[in-house]
């Protein structure tokens, strides 16, 4: 390895001489007999360190570290001076960038180690310079290589369950992917729609044009409005500005309108006009605009019975209803729950930086035999939480699992007995009203129960 270049300046032959004897034997030294001196010598060599006195004639050593930092801005600088210079001090203070202040006279030992320890300085300031530009280019390459694979529409092969309970949905959305057909999808809340969506639009002749998603049960009418037509500028209150919707937003590509059963009877309206006309009219505005989007509608309840009570406008269902896929719930595919859970576990091992390894057979008989009333978003959370409450290096275990999920059941699958199967219904209700209901008391009412028999249900089912 070649010794650090020390630059020495000093206006005086014999500090120089002595600089040089003292630092030579372990340093390359360069010496400069003033600071343009000192200038020219950093244009040309590639210097460590810089040793300069503070007072030279023309130039004083302050200005002359300085104006070394255009052409040494990683050296490392050492400033001589005298006790006496209190000014000097200061004004060196004021800099910055200053490595150290070395006092006259000085002892010999004292300075070799100081320069060496900035040489050391210089060299570690350069391997960081070299690993950060290394890290730079591996993460601009992971970003690229990332893009990349975000860009690659997923295939249905690697939809978990493709293969096993969600073998009927994809093999008919496999038949709908080169057209335009309107496509609804039922199914509970969170089977897994808006993903099933979006693998029909990515893997569909409309994958390089936009695909836009709404819940229509998020918003407002006034707002939902807005969000899906776009308005004029001073339509309302605070519409300052033209602003084009998400039919617009989704021209020549997708848009899925989830929980499309949410709609007034007014939007379901206007919807109907874009499904059959193929236009729509800014809030605000006179004109209509031409759009061609395909929809994709979803919802979790029954359009149907909906329609037939006048509750959902029938002419809007047959719309919808071209072509209806239904997502079966998780408690249907019991045997796509290990898989879920395993991608579910490396995802947030991952974002967690957790090292859990696996899931034990008795926590995952836990996940498999419990319904899942929350579907697949339910299952997710539920590996979420246990990954959190895992010990490091230790399976999931059925004491990080929810007292829900945890609690002894039998498999799931169709019970074995007319008691098995009226607790089973029971207990569904029970949650699924709590979960719908969001208190005991507006539950019990729901069931035609008092506060107190639910109570008692709750505390007898472990719920």
């Amino acid at each position: 390895m070649e010794p650090a270049t020390v630059l020495i300046v000093d206006d005086e032959l014999r500090v120089l001489d002595a600089l040089e004897a003292i630092l030579a034997a372990e340093f390359r030294v360069v010496r400069a007999a003033g600071g343009e001196a000192a200038l020219d010598i950093l244009r040309a060599e590639n210097v460590a360190v810089i040793v300069t006195d503070y007072r030279m004639p023309g130039m004083t050593g302050v200005e002359l570290l300085r104006r070394s930092q255009e052409h040494a801005p990683d050296a490392v600088r050492i400033i001589l001076t005298a006790y006496t210079d209190v000014d000097s001090l200061m004004e060196a203070i004021n800099t910055g960038r200053i490595y150290h202040f070395v006092p006259k006279p000085w002892e010999p030992n004292d300075l070799v180690l100081i320069v060496r320890r900035a040489a050391e300085r210089h060299a570690l300031g350069r391997e960081n310079a070299r690993l950060r530009d290394e890290l730079e280019v591996a993460y601009n390459a992971a970003r690229r290589d990332l893009a990349a694979v975000r860009a690659r529409p997923l295939g249905f092969d690697t939809l978990i369950g493709a293969h096993g309970g969600l073998r009927a949905a994809t093999e008919l959305a496999r038949k709908v992917l080169d057209s335009d057909t309107t496509v609804l999808l039922t199914g509970e809340t969170g089977t897994g729609k808006e993903l099933f969506a979006r693998l029909i639009h990515d893997n569909g002749g409309r994958r390089a044009k936009p695909f836009v998603a709404q819940n229509c049960g998020a918003l407002p009418e006034s707002l939902l409005e807005s969000e899906l037509f776009g308005h004029a500028r001073g339509a309302f209150t605070g519409a300052t500005a033209d602003r084009h919707g998400l039919f617009e937003e989704a021209h020549g590509g997708t848009i899925f309108l989830d929980e499309v059963g949410e709609m007034s009877p007014a939007m379901q309206l206007r919807l109907l006009r874009v499904l059959q006309e193929g236009e729509l009219r800014r809030v605000g505005e006179t004109a209509t605009r031409r759009v061609d989007v395909r929809v994709i509608a979803a919802t979790n309840a029954d359009l149907e019975t909906e329609a037939a009570a006048g509750t959902f406008r029938k002419d809007l269902f047959y719309r919808l209803n071209v072509f209806p896929i239904h997502l079966p719930p998780l408690r249907e595919r019991a045997g796509d729950i290990p898989a879920l859970a395993e991608h579910f576990l490396g995802l947030y091992r991952t974002r967690a930086r957790r090292a859990v390894p696996s899931i034990s057979p008795e926590a995952m008989a836990r996940l498999r035999a419990y319904p899942f009333p929350g579907n697949v978003r339910e299952l997710e959370n539920e590996i979420e939480r246990a990954v959190a409450l895992a010990e490091p290096g230790e399976a999931i275990s059925p004491g990080q699992l929810s007292e829900r999920v945890r609690v002894d059941r039998p498999a799931a699958g169709t019970p074995s007995t007319l008691n098995d199967a009226i607790e089973h219904l029971k207990r569904r209700m029970i949650e699924d009203a709590l979960r719908e209901c969001g208190s005991k008391t507006r539950a019990a009412e729901r069931l035609g129960l008092t506060r107190q028999s639910l109570q008692q249900m709750l505390r007898r089912r472990n719920i």
